[in-house]
């Protein structure tokens, strides 16, 4: 068996100095990702799903400590006084699949780039596995996405979904 080393908890942290991206998704000055989940807020991350996300409103507090739990977790923050601004998930095997979720950006910091760069950083993140398959669902993000190399499902008749409700 290949040993691939701590796989939830990395605490990678990302600034512009150590980002170098392939494609897109530079990290604007002043602000960093980390996988570190000590440095989650994870009331302000629930807060701001349940809340303020089309795709997670109602979402209770445990379901997203369930969530949190079984994901490799990106925070974004404000490098000045280390406040979190904004958030991404990913569930992978770190094999053939991963499922990019639950990005979100703090009102106040939108506009900036912020969003791209968290995909990015989870892109980059999974590069090292080979991981050939990163999916991920929006409803009105798709430019931002797409800056980092996302694109509309090649042949969406061959996928299915399972929905509960």
């Amino acid at each position: 068996m290949t040993d691939i080393g701590p796989v939830l908890d990395s605490g990678m942290t990302i600034t512009q100095a150590s980002a170098g991206r392939p494609q897109g998704g530079d990290l604007p000055d002043g602000y960093e990702i980390s996988t570190d989940p000590a440095r989650l807020d994870v009331d302000l991350i629930h807060r701001w799903l349940s809340q303020d996300a089309y795709w997670a409103l109602g979402r209770s507090r445990e379901k997203q400590d369930l969530a949190v739990a079984g994901s490799i977790n990106f925070g974004l923050y404000e490098r000045a006084d280390g406040a979190q601004v904004g958030y991404a998930r990913v569930i992978t095997d770190r094999a053939t699949f991963a499922w990019l979720c639950d990005v979100y950006v703090a009102p106040a910091a939108r506009g900036r780039g912020l969003g791209t760069a968290l995909a990015a950083a989870v892109r980059d993140h999974l590069a090292p596995f080979g991981v050939p398959r990163i999916l991920l669902a929006t409803e009105d993000a798709h430019a931002v996405y797409a800056r980092v190399g996302f694109a509309p499902l090649l042949k969406p008749e061959r996928w299915m979904a399972h929905l509960t409700p």
